[in-house]
């Protein structure tokens, strides 16, 4: 699909050889802020989710997909959408890169792609972000998508015992 195919990466689905740079990725502390988590994965946990994620977004609601570099193969972030609601044509989207690979123009393009996709294959009519405030990579990310600040959530995330405000990104198709 040319549509998930950018010049640095592909987007594409989970294979079961993703097992154990998700168990990396959801089991690194650095990244349960954003994702919300509290406890670790198992592998046997893991291994179960992959097995599902040949599920629909339409039955499952969501849809994750690895960011992969196009040269090496390598696997360098994922990128979600998540509460998809057909109804309303909207869905949350958030990325993650795993930090060997920042900086090099991945959570971009992967945005990029993924936006593309929502609006044309998917028929998406908005996507939405939530983002804690001091996050100044993806604050910036956002905004170059032309995501619109349409709130702030004051106080709504706790992390290491302190109360982070969380701003909510609308980008609208036009």
């Amino acid at each position: 699909m040319k549509t998930l195919k950018g010049e640095l990466i592909i987007l594409r689905a989970l294979e079961p050889e993703d097992l154990n740079f998700l168990y990396q990725i959801e089991n690194n502390e650095s990244f349960w802020e954003v994702s919300h988590t509290q406890t670790p994965f198992s592998k046997y946990i893991l291994k179960q989710y992959l097995e599902n994620a040949h599920l629909d977004i339409y039955e499952s609601k969501q849809l994750r997909l690895l960011i992969e570099e196009k040269s090496t193969k390598k696997q360098v972030g994922m990128i979600d959408l998540f509460d998809f609601n057909p109804q309303h044509k909207r869905a949350g989207i958030g990325i993650l890169i795993h930090p060997d690979y920042e900086k090099n123009g991945f959570s971009s393009e992967a945005l990029s792609l993924l936006i593309s996709y929502s609006f044309s294959h998917l028929q998406l009519h908005q996507l939405y972000a939530n983002i804690t405030s001091d996050n100044s990579k993806s604050l910036s990310l956002f905004k170059k998508y032309k995501f619109e600040e349409v709130g702030v959530k004051k106080e709504w995330i706790l992390s290491e015992g302190k109360f982070k405000d969380e701003v909510l990104f609308q980008l609208r198709k036009e």
